[in-house]
């Protein structure tokens, strides 16, 4: 029983570790959900609650980046809120429109065009939406960072 619940939990991390560049999967909660999963499975026989505290904290730590890092990347660049929020629609929207490259591009756009529809000039919108993308892609090696370092505490802990 702990190999399969071993290799459920795998898959959901790998679905995680996806997850952190790809908006629509929850990247920590899936790993954290492998976890949880693996622990229920087998009886939670190496994993206390202790455990799941700490990991439970990391997730937190996560889900902040994810917001913080915009705004501060949008922020340092002469951006306002609207581009964050232009951001985060613009994520989405890309993805949809133009698949994986859409992770890239979409934040950006949606960042210029939040900006310029707030009424700032052409250049500033361009800078902000650099730094949105800055952010962006700062907080997603983060995030990814935090979730590698949770899956090897995993580890060590099984």
């Amino acid at each position: 029983m702990a190999a399969a619940a071993l290799v459920l939990a795998v898959i959901l991390f790998a679905a995680g570790l996806i997850g952190v560049v790809l908006p629509g999967l929850p990247g920590a909660l899936l790993v954290y959900g492998g976890m949880l999963l693996y622990g229920v499975l087998t009886s939670f026989a190496s994993l206390d609650a202790n455990f799941f505290l700490l990991q439970g904290m990391a997730v937190l730590l996560v889900f902040s980046v994810d917001f913080l890092s915009t705004a501060v990347g949008s922020r340092r660049f002469g951006g306002s809120r609207y581009a964050v929020w232009g951001a985060v629609f613009g994520a989405l929207a890309g993805l949809l429109l133009f698949g994986p490259f859409g992770i890239i591009l979409g934040p950006f756009m949606g960042a210029v065009l939040a900006e310029t529809i707030a009424g700032k000039q052409l250049q500033q919108a361009i800078r902000a939406g650099f730094g949105t993308l800055v952010g962006l892609l700062g907080g997603t090696v983060l995030k990814l960072a935090i979730l590698i370092i949770m899956i090897i505490t995993f580890f060590r802990a099984i």
